[in-house]
């Protein structure tokens, strides 16, 4: 199925194309479509209206091992890890090519399965994804390795290998986005991947495994085993599993740091939670942009982002007219049917996660919180719908701010001075993003170094490309996505000392 090199804002499209569209119903193992192999399968529910999509396999502890065991056979054969740096990049970058051309089919699974409107998935996310599998695929044949100075009897040569099976457990919120922070780092290295998208999100990265297939992945390089928490453990616990990369909650990646040191300590990468601290100062450069900005960080995706700006942090002088801002763009928005591609805001994942964040507000409110928009109650609509709530004058201490929603739930908190800013924006146990709004260039480098986070925007949010690394601290994790940074989690350094 090709697509045409624009966005069509034409409802009819959309809906013609779900009508007609092939969605993947196995796993993708050893270059090719399979089952579990005891035959259970999972339904996929699509939170546009609640209805099942299609059943996957659900995996167990043996197809897990299937996997791994053809993950390892074929990184040993050296098919991949043996071929040369450019011609693993220009099969990085052919795939880039099919997916630019299957890009309304890519997009279409991702909102169905997932919820996101049609124009975010297909404008934002699959354009995400398709730039950093071209970026490593260009990358691909510039990394060095090194040859340090030594002394004159003697030459030291460091080289950078695979770690070899690479395992990846990736989150539904971005079911590409969040997967090709990984998968295009993993195997421009020469690793071998399994990838374990999440169990409401598998059907986009089927499609991907397909398409890798089609330009050039060698069987049993790049493959996608579907399920829940059994296989995902089952990564986690192998002891041919090498490495493995995790983005998702912080309870989960506490666990696969637990479950790594039970079996053969392999590596573990975690990007988890986070609790963004949006900081609005009054020589904001531009305040209506940093108000709208600051709507935009809860309401995007239905405020199901790890770096939304779910802490709003504003200056006591401006508070009210920012307050009232904020409130008017929520009230404004598309809300709808992800498929139309008018609509600005969709549902949450699923029923669980609706209940979850509708249960939060309400625990909101029961603990003296001022609830300024938004209700207790869900949207009265097929799909799993809940309306950007707004919390203001909340305690900096409370749950409010404390606990991460993922949801389109927003905290507001004044504050009076810059010390005062920091000592609220760093009283979170996450450290992954956070922004500053102000035009003293001395603030914000102050500002910028102050906070602890690894992610700071200026007069902007949730900006980046393929070449800066993406990553926090604390209990939002370690390492780094994205960037050349992205592959050292991927490559083991080797020391080779030659005495002349």
């Amino acid at each position: 199925m090709s697509t045409s090199s624009t966005f069509s804002s034409d409802p009819d499209h959309w809906a013609k194309l779900a009508a007609t569209l092939t969605i993947p119903t196995q796993m993708w193992v050893d270059g090719e479509g399979v089952d579990s192999r005891d035959g259970t399968r999972r339904a996929v529910i699509s939170p546009r209206d609640g209805e099942p999509l299609v059943e996957i396999p659900d995996a167990g502890v043996d197809d897990a091992d299937r996997a791994v065991s053809v993950a390892r056979k074929v990184f040993r054969s050296g098919v991949w890890s043996r071929l040369s740096p450019r011609e693993r990049g220009d099969i990085l970058i052919r795939w880039a090519d099919l997916l630019d051309r299957h890009r309304d089919e890519m997009a279409l699974l991702i909102s169905l399965e997932m919820g996101k409107p049609i124009s975010h998935s297909w404008q934002i996310e699959m354009r995400t994804s398709i730039n950093l599998i071209r970026w490593y695929g260009e990358y691909a044949d510039k990394l060095m390795d090194e040859s340090p100075r030594g002394r004159p009897d003697s030459v030291a040569l460091v080289t950078r290998e695979p770690v070899g099976v690479v395992a990846a457990i990736t989150p539904w919120n971005f079911p590409m986005t969040l997967a090709c922070f990984k998968i295009p780092a993993v195997l421009v290295a020469g690793n071998s991947l399994i990838l374990k998208p999440a169990s409401q999100t598998p059907l986009s990265a089927l499609r991907l495994a397909e398409l890798g297939a089609l330009a050039g992945l060698p069987a049993g390089v790049f493959q996608v085993v579907t399920g829940g928490a059994v296989a995902g453990q089952a990564l986690a616990l192998h002891n041919e599993v090498d490495c493995l990369t995790f983005t998702g909650s912080t309870a989960v990646g506490k666990q696969l740091l637990k479950n790594a040191g039970e079996s053969n300590a392999k590596t573990v990468w975690l990007e988890l939670g986070g609790k963004s601290a949006n900081i609005i100062f009054p020589d904001a450069p531009d305040l209506e942009k940093a108000i709208t900005t600051a709507a935009w960080a809860i309401w995007f995706n239905s405020g199901q982002m790890c770096t939304a700006g779910s802490r709003l942090l504003v200056h006591r002088s401006i508070h009210d007219q920012v307050v009232a801002g904020v409130i008017a763009k929520l009230g404004n928005l598309n809300i709808g049917d992800p498929l139309d591609p008018a609509v600005e805001f969709g549902p949450l994942s699923s029923r669980h996660h609706r209940d979850s964040v509708l249960t939060e507000i309400r625990c909101g409110l029961d603990s003296g919180a001022h609830l300024v928009a938004g209700t207790t109650e869900p949207i009265d609509r097929d799909g799993y719908f809940v309306a950007p709530a707004v919390f203001d004058e909340v305690d900096p201490d409370s749950r409010l701010a404390q606990h991460e929603i993922f949801g389109p739930v927003l905290s507001v908190i004044p504050f009076d001075d810059d010390a005062h800013a920091l000592q609220i924006a760093n009283n979170s146990d996450y450290g992954l993003g956070s922004a500053v709004w102000t035009s003293d260039i001395t603030r914000v480098h102050r500002i910028s170094r102050g906070l602890d986070a690894g992610l700071v925007w200026v007069n902007c949010f949730e900006e980046g490309d393929a070449s800066v690394p993406f990553g926090g601290r604390k209990l939002s994790g370690n390492g780094a996505d994205k960037s050349v940074h992205g592959i050292d989690k991927f490559t083991n350094l080797k020391t080779t000392w030659v005495q002349l």
